[in-house]
C-alpha cells in the first residue's frame, strides 16, 4: 500500500489528510494550535481517532508517545550521536534504517520491513512518500511515521534556537 503524506508550508496548526494512490483520503491528521508540546490526533475517513502522537515534555531530547486508545504503544526519542542523527522506538521491536535527515529511511520490524520513507523534494511544503507492507498496522505505522517527523522537527528547532543565541 502506498499512501501521501503533504504537510502545509504556512499553517497556523497542523491539519492535513493522508491520501491513498487513487488520491481519495485515508486519515486526517489535526494538531493543536496552542498546546504544551506537540499533539497530533489521526482521524480515519469517519472522524474515529484511530492513534495519538503527543511530544513528552521536560526531557533533555525530543520525545513522542503514540497512543492508540488511550494506551501507549510506542516512544520514539532523538539519540545523542555526534555524526549522523539517531532515532530509538521503544515499545515495538521496530529498528530504522537508512537517512532520517533526509527523509529517506526504512523501518523494520525485525528483518521485515514494515515502511519505506521518501520525500519528494520538489514540491510545495513537505510531501512524503510511505510504502506500507502488506501486514503493517497502517494507523500504527502512519503515527510512528508522524512521530519520527516531530522528533525531527523538535531537535532542528531546538538546534536552531541553540544556535541563534550564540
Amino acid at each position: 500500500m502506498r499512501l501521501y503524506m503533504k504537510q502545509k508550508v504556512f499553517a497556523l496548526k497542523d491539519r492535513f489528510t493522508i491520501k491513498n494512490e487513487a488520491g481519495e483520503d485515508v486519515f486526517t491528521v489535526e494538531g493543536k494550535f496552542i498546546s504544551l508540546g506537540k499533539k497530533l490526533h489521526i482521524l480515519d475517513q469517519h472522524g474515529e481517532e484511530v492513534a495519538f502522537v503527543k511530544q513528552e515534555l521536560l526531557t533533555l531530547l525530543p520525545k513522542f508517545t503514540v497512543e492508540q486508545h488511550g494506551e501507549p504503544v510506542a516512544q520514539i526519542q532523538k539519540k545523542l550521536t555526534f555524526l549522523k542523527p539517531k532515532y530509538i522506538v521503544t515499545g515495538l521491536d521496530w529498528t530504522i534504517e537508512g537517512d532520517v535527515f533526509s527523509h529517506d529511511y526504512t523501518v523494520f520490524s525485525g528483518e521485515q520491513a514494515i515502511v519505506s520513507i521518501h520525500k519528494k523534494w520538489m514540491a510545495w511544503g513537505d510531501t512524503y512518500e510511505l510504502d506500507l507492507s502488506e501486514s503493517a498496522d497502517v494507523p500504527l505505522t502512519v503515527a510512528v511515521v508522524l512521530a519520527i517527523d516531530a522528533v525531527m522537527d523538535a531537535a532542528a528547532a531546538a538546534a536552531a534556537s541553540s544556535s541563534s543565541t550564540n
